[in-house]
């Protein structure tokens, strides 16, 4: 948490912003043939071949996505990538091509913005997508990230949030909480560096959640999976803001209602050590941290047999009739309505 004060630092005044793209992009692979013109023209071209074309955006504010004391830029630049092909995995579509979009003040030198970029191309060649454009500009305060992912897919293949029937399985891959309870971790230990900048945190226990929520991974593997197992989700949307919020979105776009239970939640030993540390509800967390950026999706009840077992799902209740509402069911067998406590981004708390 200690910051070099000797670094060199370059003036990104004196590149100017063509120079600067250049620079910064000029080590970016094309992995596609769809890619026809990346960087350098007055637009990208992209040729979908026939294929349906999904396109997301999100932009990162700091002060309000993230602190860079705390979130070093490498991650930042690969995490900023994974939030929106994420979104494209949601949708059971490929992802192919990314735009980013930069405004940085000048308290950034260009070494600095090296280090974003750095993580970007990590995302870029680790998820096989090409850098195709973006633009920069400058920032009054702190950094802004704007990223756009596009990809492809078959319009059969296609999975929307309205697909959700009754009786369909709600499936999660990996893991809930870790993202959150990492964010909770490093605020603490924020909080003690502040107080005694000497002071150098221990945080050897805490490396799974913590990675959770400084280089997340987008579930690439999940569509590929339900491929090969021959299994077409009826429903999906990835877990940005929390398994609560996610459901409902799907529930309510479905015109449908729902049942969680609470003892099948997945949760990792270290979420279940750090709650308690915290004096956190597990479950809550699981339900309300977000960021875990994992796949959440409805089945046929007749895929059950295709799913069951595998490591990497977990089946964590079921679709109901719209009129039965949306709720968990507690491991007393008591039944409480989901509330959407996730992530919001406009919330002056």
């Amino acid at each position: 948490m200690l910051e070099d004060k000797n670094q060199e630092r370059t003036s990104l005044a004196e590149l100017g912003e063509f120079g600067l793209i250049n620079h910064l992009t000029k080590h970016f692979k094309m992995y596609h043939s769809s890619t026809v013109k990346g960087v350098g023209d007055d637009a990208a071209v992209i040729n979908a071949s026939g294929k349906e074309t999904v396109i997301t955006t999100d932009l990162l504010v700091e002060g309000i996505h993230f602190d860079l004391s705390y979130m070093p830029l490498k991650h930042l630049g690969y995490k900023a990538v994974m939030v929106n092909l994420s979104d494209v995995y949601a949708m059971n579509a490929n992802a192919e091509q990314i735009t980013v979009s930069i405004a940085v003040s000048n308290r950034f030198p260009l070494e600095a913005i090296e280090e974003l970029y750095a993580g970007i191309q990590l995302a870029c060649d680790t998820y096989k997508v090409d850098l195709v454009g973006g633009d920069t500009t400058s920032s009054t305060k702190g950094i802004l990230i704007s990223v756009t992912a596009i990809g492809t897919a078959n319009k059969e293949d296609i999975v929307y949030r309205d697909g959700a029937k009754p009786t369909d399985l709600i499936v999660v891959s990996g893991d809930l909480g870790g993202a959150y309870l990492g964010l909770q971790v490093l605020e603490r230990e924020k909080q003690v560096f502040q107080v005694n900048p000497q002071n150098q945190p221990d945080l050897d226990k805490y490396t799974y959640i913590i990675e959770r929520q400084l280089k997340p991974e987008a579930r690439k593997d999940i569509p590929k999976l339900l491929e090969e197992l021959e299994v077409k989700p009826t429903s999906m949307i990835d877990i940005s803001d929390g398994l609560s919020s996610e459901i409902m979105h799907i529930c309510t776009q479905s015109k449908t209602g729902c049942k969680i239970y609470e003892d099948k939640l997945p949760l990792d030993p270290q979420v279940i050590s750090t709650s308690e540390e915290f004096n956190m509800d597990s479950t809550m967390i699981a339900l309300s941290g977000g960021e875990d950026y994992e796949l959440l999706f409805t089945v046929s009840i007749d895929d059950y047999d295709k799913i069951k077992g595998n490591p990497n799902l977990t089946v964590v209740g079921h679709i109901t009739e719209k009129n039965e509402g949306m709720n968990l069911v507690t491991r007393a067998n008591q039944e409480i309505e989901l509330k959407a406590q996730g992530w919001n981004s406009f919330n002056k708390d």
